[in-house]
């Protein structure tokens, strides 16, 4: 019973830390998602996506979440600003495009349970192609306390005030 276990891990951390689609317009890898803490109602996911078609990242959605965004994390005269990505973010042929913290993310917000290390969290991503075409691609992404391989992100964010934010 324990080596089905294992493998199950095993093929579960293959699938969300390493090329989810290999097959598939997009390619993504080490995704993650940041634990919750009691009463947090936001959380970002981060990973990192390389298109081998033109492509736009225009929608995410999880089940875990009332409202899911692409954000981008900018400095202004040095006051940090977050907001949705208008029209989606492009992914250029063949160039990987980080999501992580600091930067592009992916915000789930109005969080309905709390995130907890070692679990797991459904992630829909909707692309759209250079003719307009719509495709998704279903990601189940681990919870972590802290970017996989235990380093803290240098320029990681706190998230929790994010579930003030009035849904747009």
């Amino acid at each position: 019973m324990k080596f089905k276990s294992l493998m199950t891990a095993v093929a579960l951390a293959a699938t969300t830390l390493g090329a989810l689609a290999t097959d598939a317009a997009v390619e993504v890898q080490n995704a993650w998602v940041r634990a919750t803490v009691k009463g947090q109602m936001a959380t970002g996911a981060f990973m990192t996506l390389t298109a081998k078609q033109a492509t736009t990242l225009v929608g995410v959605a999880s089940p875990v979440a009332g409202v899911a965004q692409v954000h981008e994390m900018t400095m202004d005269n040095g006051v940090m600003k977050m907001a949705e990505v208008k029209g989606g973010l492009n992914l250029p042929v063949g160039k990987a495009v980080e999501l992580k913290p600091g930067g592009y993310h992916l915000m789930l917000m109005d969080l309905k349970a709390l995130l907890t290390k070692d679990s797991t969290v459904p992630v829909t991503l909707t692309f759209k192609d250079a003719k307009g075409i719509e495709s998704t691609l279903e990601l189940t992404l681990p919870v972590a306390a802290m970017a996989p391989g235990g380093m803290a992100k240098p320029a990681a964010m706190d998230h929790s005030m994010h579930g003030n934010m009035p849904a747009k």
